[in-house]
């Protein structure tokens, strides 16, 4: 049986903080960082959370990551931010990019934010979930190393690569989220199985010759399973043109990985665009998605993308959120 702790937001994101400025982080760069930790846990995303804390501070370490990287931004026309994250936290890019993203997408009704030379963005939802409470509808892309292979093929050539549509309501806060990576399963919980020592379902990945394994180390040196076959790896191509092409970051069939220490620094990139909905439908964006909400909310056990985390944050930011022991004592480790 895993050991927990209970611990509140505050000191999830003062823990996280701490450890990843005694690695060697820019507090700049470690607030962010610590704070969508915080808020990654208390959404129930505990692969995402605290568990990588040991792993970012390891990657600022050994190099992977840039703690004191300071991201340039540039505006090359009214409707397009560009952000260089040096090689730096994703967090942090993200932040200086929103910073012009939001006012561009208001002052035009739409925005694109392209950052290159970046790293792991954690849990996208989190990102285009900030955007929803600006008021705008945020999509996000990002990719990632290889871990999927394509259709008929067993070598990974395209990372689980996540999207993300997040949509305001009208009390200030989403009214869904949609958050999902191109594969069957996020890979940060077939190697959270694998760090447990726990077998992982039929269906999450595939051993070196493309079948199935329930034995997450097989998986993590074969590929992960696409979700939806040929279509999830159509999904994860479509996000590597937005995430990676687009962006002028690197493919992930190039990148290093995101667990590890070798390789160097991955140098992926992230997608964001945001759009004034009052630009393109006025006060019926509001009635139409009400609408949507409703019919979904009426039948009878179905579920509404985005209210499970919703309903767990509310929890969280009350009772606060279990946390494994183990990582907590890694995490303390750090500290001494």
């Amino acid at each position: 049986m895993i050991e927990t702790r209970t611990l509140t937001l505050a000191e999830i994101e003062d823990l996280s903080f701490r450890a990843l400025v005694a690695a060697g982080t820019s507090e700049a760069n470690a607030r962010p960082l610590a704070v969508a930790t915080a808020a990654t846990e208390a959404d129930g995303v505990a692969s995402h959370g605290l568990a990588y804390i040991p792993i970012y501070c390891e990657h600022v370490q050994c190099g992977k990551v840039d703690g004191a990287a300071i991201p340039t931004v540039e505006k090359p026309t009214p409707g397009v931010v560009n952000v260089d994250a040096a090689t730096g936290f994703a967090h942090a890019a993200i932040d200086a990019g929103f910073d012009a993203l939001i006012p561009a997408a208001r002052a035009q009704g739409i925005a694109v934010l392209a950052i290159r030379n970046s790293y792991n963005c954690g849990v996208l939802g989190y990102h285009t979930w900030r955007l929803a409470q600006e008021g705008l509808v945020g999509l996000g892309f990002t990719n990632a190393p290889a871990s999927i292979a394509p259709s008929g093929g067993a070598k990974p050539v395209v990372g689980t690569n996540p999207f993300s549509i997040a949509v305001p309501g009208t009390d200030g806060q989403p009214a869904l989220l949609i958050d999902q990576s191109a594969s069957t399963i996020a890979k940060s919980e077939v190697m959270k199985h694998a760090r447990e020592g726990k077998a992982i379902p039929v269906g999450w990945a595939l051993d070196a010759d493309g079948n199935p394994t329930t034995d997450p180390n097989v998986g993590l040196k074969g590929s992960m399973a696409p979700s939806g076959g040929y279509k999830g790896v159509g999904v994860a191509i479509l996000t590597e043109v937005m995430a990676a092409a687009l962006t002028g970051a690197t493919l992930g069939v190039h990148a290093s990985p995101f667990s590890g220490t070798a390789g160097g620094p991955p140098k992926t990139g992230q997608m964001f665009i945001a759009i004034d909905p009052k630009a393109t439908a006025g006060d019926a964006f509001a009635t139409g998605i009400a609408g949507l909400v409703q019919v979904i909310r009426d039948q009878s056990g179905a579920h509404l993308p985005g209210d499970g985390r919703r309903s767990k944050r509310l929890a969280a930011q009350s009772n606060g959120v279990a946390v494994n022991v183990a990582t907590l004592e890694k995490i303390e480790a750090i500290l001494t």
